[in-house]
């Protein structure tokens, strides 16, 4: 008897499947035939990260519902695999499944502290808040290595530009030697979600994000350093 696929569960991910994105012309889906030719996957699914060539790196909007007119995101698609993510469909506009793609598939900005002093010098820029981290997570697990939101955060501070962060990753702390000279000026204020304090939920909801203790450690330690911090 044939019958669709179990669920494609990847340990260490929040998506359950890898559905074609909602633009492609044909979506594909594998079937058992019932001769046991086909299994669900058991090998892990590992991180693909490709460099995003965009020539801007502020987003603006005209939101009466938004408290911020601009943003930055220096990530297209977040490793943290919240199964919950409102950014997911996204990925679609890439050709790409907002299901697992979206959380292997990262498209990074190398180049958006350059692009953003750019911004900045233009005659008719007009200084508000920048949002950084809108639609994915600023300190997802590939900013260990890359960098970009602190050269970002480097590029605002030169610049005193205010700035608002919304993250669900203690790394954060790694930037308060940035963020507390900031805030002293009042030009600096940071999120911190947490959607539960049990420790296994988080896990299934959240698979790469800190754990829920080590965010409220970062909301401790942001506060200790005079930054407004809030849950």
């Amino acid at each position: 008897m044939m019958g669709a696929l179990p669920r494609e569960v990847r340990k260490g991910r929040g998506a359950a499947s890898n559905q074609t994105g909602r633009f492609e012309p044909l979506a594909r889906a594998d079937i058992d035939d019932g001769w046991g030719s086909l299994e669900a996957p058991r090998d892990k699914l590992r991180t693909k990260v490709t460099v995003d060539t965009s020539r801007s790196i502020i987003s603006r909007n005209t939101s009466p519902d938004l408290a911020f007119d601009r943003s930055i995101n220096p990530y297209r698609g977040c490793e943290h695999g919240c199964s919950y993510c409102y950014a997911r469909p996204t990925h679609a506009f890439l050709g790409l499944s907002p299901g697992q793609d979206f959380e292997s598939r990262i498209f990074i900005k190398p180049e958006a502290a350059t692009l953003l002093r750019g911004e900045l010098a233009k005659p008719g820029y007009r200084c508000r808040m920048i949002a950084l981290g809108t639609n994915t997570d600023p300190y997802q697990p590939v900013e260990r290595e890359h960098q970009i939101t602190r050269s970002i955060l480097e590029v605002l501070s030169e610049h005193e530009h205010p700035v608002g962060i919304v993250t669900k990753s203690a790394l954060v702390t790694r930037d308060i030697d940035i963020l507390a000279p900031m805030a002293r000026k009042g030009l600096a204020k940071v999120a911190v979600s947490v959607t539960t304090l049990d420790r296994k939920l988080a896990n299934r909801l959240e698979p790469r994000a800190s754990t829920p203790e080590r965010r409220l450690a970062a909301i401790r330690e942001l506060a200790g350093a005079g930054v407004p911090t809030g849950v």
